[in-house]
């Protein structure tokens, strides 16, 4: 689901007070869509770092997705209302976000998308734990509990099997790093002034922040432009505009729309997906153990975000 915001996919209502509906069949399909548009990218941001060094890439994704926001919110009239107390969050929050995907473009530059993707996605699980400890009326029952012991399951097998690259280790804690600090934005929103602030301006914060803050230190990072194509710039475009900017906008309307609890079920389909198209497009080698861990952290997800 993400971040890109990848990183607001589980936030709250953002203080709006009509009536959430459970999941109809256009909400399942629009999900399901979603979900997929997820893992695919996880495979745009691996071929597009053939062109492009990866935190370089990320920034330049979070540059051109803000113009694309930009254009969205000047189109759309949207009233951007930030109080003092919620723009200073705003600025960790996109400081966070910048941190995020600097570790996530370079887990996916140093390591398998299946690998990636099951290690990234199990950020419910890091989620649910925290709001058990933090949030008021969010302790886990015996259900989420089991949900939340096999997707770490899954997650420890996931890193305990060594892929042939290597820089697979390296890649793997850095894909475990973005899973906790996707949580750590999740956090932030529900629990700071951002949960008053309408979804557009919590995005734009993340864009305008994250854009300069990883286009500077990219350099740091080793070559920024590599063997350029046009296939790349088509996957730099598409990351940009069908993903941080324009996918997101549909998830925020999702969640204004569906009961939270029932968008969050959907996220155990983005690892699965992002696994068989690493798979299937990339012809990455899955051995039965990451298999093993996909089904553990993919079920552990979906008994987390159990009502």
């Amino acid at each position: 689901m993400r971040r890109g915001i990848d990183s607001a996919e589980f936030c709250p209502s953002f203080g709006r007070m009509e009536e959430k509906r459970d999941i109809d069949g256009v909400g399942a399909a629009a999900l399901i869509g979603f979900a997929t548009l997820l893992a695919f990218n996880q495979v745009v941001i691996k071929v597009t770092g053939g062109g492009f060094g990866p935190v370089f890439q990320a920034g330049a994704r979070s540059a051109l997705g803000l113009l694309v926001l930009l254009v969205w919110i000047r189109w759309r009239r949207v009233e951007l209302k930030v109080t003092r107390a919620a723009f200073g969050w705003g600025v960790a929050l996109g400081l966070v976000f910048a941190f995020e995907f600097i570790c996530l473009y370079l887990a996916l530059d140093r390591t398998t998308v299946s690998r990636a993707s099951v290690i990234f996605y199990s950020m419910p699980v890091w989620l649910g734990l925290a709001a058990h400890l933090w949030l008021p009326g969010e302790r886990l029952s015996g259900l989420r509990a089991l949900g939340l012991m096999m997707a770490m399951a899954g997650v420890a097998l996931a890193l305990m099997v060594r892929g042939s690259g290597p820089g697979s280790l390296s890649g793997d804690l850095m894909a475990l790093v973005a899973a906790m600090s996707w949580a750590a934005i999740a956090l932030m929103v529900r629990m700071t002034p951002l949960a008053r602030v309408a979804p557009e301006a919590q995005l734009l914060f993340q864009l305008a922040i994250s854009a300069p803050v990883m286009l500077l230190l990219a350099p740091l990072f080793g070559e920024m432009i590599r063997d350029l194509q046009p296939i790349h710039v088509a996957g730099l475009l598409f990351q940009s505009v069908f993903v941080v900017s324009l996918g997101f906008l549909l998830w925020f309307q999702l969640m204004a729309t569906y009961r939270a609890s029932g968008v969050a079920s959907f996220s155990f389909l983005s690892p699965v997906l992002a696994v068989l198209l690493g798979w299937l497009l990339l012809s990455e080698q899955i051995g039965p153990q990451v298999w093993a861990a996909l089904g553990l952290v993919a079920a552990g997800v979906f008994l987390i975000n159990r009502r």
